[in-house]
């Protein structure tokens, strides 16, 4: 059934575009926290360890609110790895164990994700007319600013 929420299909197509970009951006940055979890090392690995999973944890949950939110715009959401890898701003360095590199790497890409977003809250609203999903996406980039806040905490 069609979508008939006040938005012009062109315009939740447009939008439903640049969810699906923030979409392979939380899934490849899901991946690389969930990586850093499982190969962490150092003196404070417990502490680290459980640090990751929550960041991961909070990062499936954001994940699951896209895709939903592109589907109450009446679009498919992609899901398939390599869609993600085609999409997302986000880079996949080489492995590492070291706990400043990942802290640095994880802090980079929630910092690329909230300039996408601020970028996506104007255009949203003032171009697409949708002002739902310029404050559904505000509120991911709070989240975002969030965790980019605690990473950037570990590196000072």
């Amino acid at each position: 059934m069609k979508v008939n929420i006040g938005v012009p299909e062109k315009n939740l197509q447009a939008v439903a575009d640049k969810l699906q970009v923030l979409l392979a951006d939380e899934s490849i940055l899901y991946t690389k926290t969930r990586n850093y979890h499982w190969n962490v090392e150092g003196q404070n690995f417990s502490e680290m360890h459980l640090f990751y999973e929550g960041q991961y944890g909070d990062l499936a949950e954001m994940i699951d609110e896209v895709a939903e939110r592109i589907r109450q715009l009446g679009h498919y959401s992609v899901g398939r790895l390599a869609d993600f890898l085609k999409l997302t701003h986000l880079l996949e360095p080489e492995y590492t164990n070291d706990q400043k590199t990942q802290l640095k790497n994880l802090l980079d890409d929630h910092e690329t994700i909230i300039r996408f977003i601020r970028e996506c809250i104007r255009e949203f609203d003032e171009t697409h007319n949708d002002a739902g999903s310029s404050d559904f996406v505000t509120g991911l980039m709070e989240k975002h600013e969030k965790m980019a806040w605690m990473l950037r905490s570990y590196l000072k």
